[in-house]
């Protein structure tokens, strides 16, 4: 038996181009921008019941905490895993949404006009923002050659010859 040696997937220029492309995405202004302000957003979230005086509702404030952690660390860490960017924005955008319906939603008396103001306007920047993150993801992944289209993908070199 004949043994044929294949280079590693690593090594593929397929993949190679798809993470200098992710790399390039990565880079530009609006990527930077959507990264920022989501960061922004998520800490605030987290520090909001303290900010805005609405710390003494425990329920509200614990979730607000969790909730902007969890959104800091899904859109702030959009350039290290941009490959992901499309999954975690929509993730990003349910907490956004439960951010708005929280103070409704927790046990609790919560619903205070604080409370409810601060989520509503911070839930509705961190949808758009996680939006935005998507959106982004959308467009670089259909206007690449070989993209989401299945009749423009370029033949594999190795694999297509057979």
């Amino acid at each position: 038996m004949a043994s044929t040696h294949r280079p590693p997937i690593e090594e593929h220029p397929d993949l190679r181009e798809l993470r200098a492309r992710h790399d390039r995405a990565v880079a530009t202004p609006r990527a930077q921008m959507v990264e920022a302000l989501a960061l922004i957003t998520g800490l605030y979230l987290a520090a909001s019941p303290w900010i805005c005086g609405f710390n003494g509702f425990t329920t509200l404030a614990v979730t607000n905490l969790i909730t902007g952690i969890a959104y800091a660390l899904l859109l702030g860490g959009l350039g290290n895993s941009y490959e992901r960017t499309h999954s975690m924005a929509w993730a990003a955008a349910a907490l956004g949404i439960w951010t708005c319906v929280a103070p409704w939603v927790v046990a609790g008396d919560v619903a205070r006009t604080r409370s409810i103001t601060s989520n509503l306007i911070t839930g509705a920047i961190a949808t758009l923002l996680a939006l935005a993150a998507a959106s982004a993801a959308r467009d670089r992944d259909t206007t690449r050659p070989g993209g989401s289209n299945p009749r423009s993908r370029r033949p594999m070199p190795g694999l297509d010859d057979r």
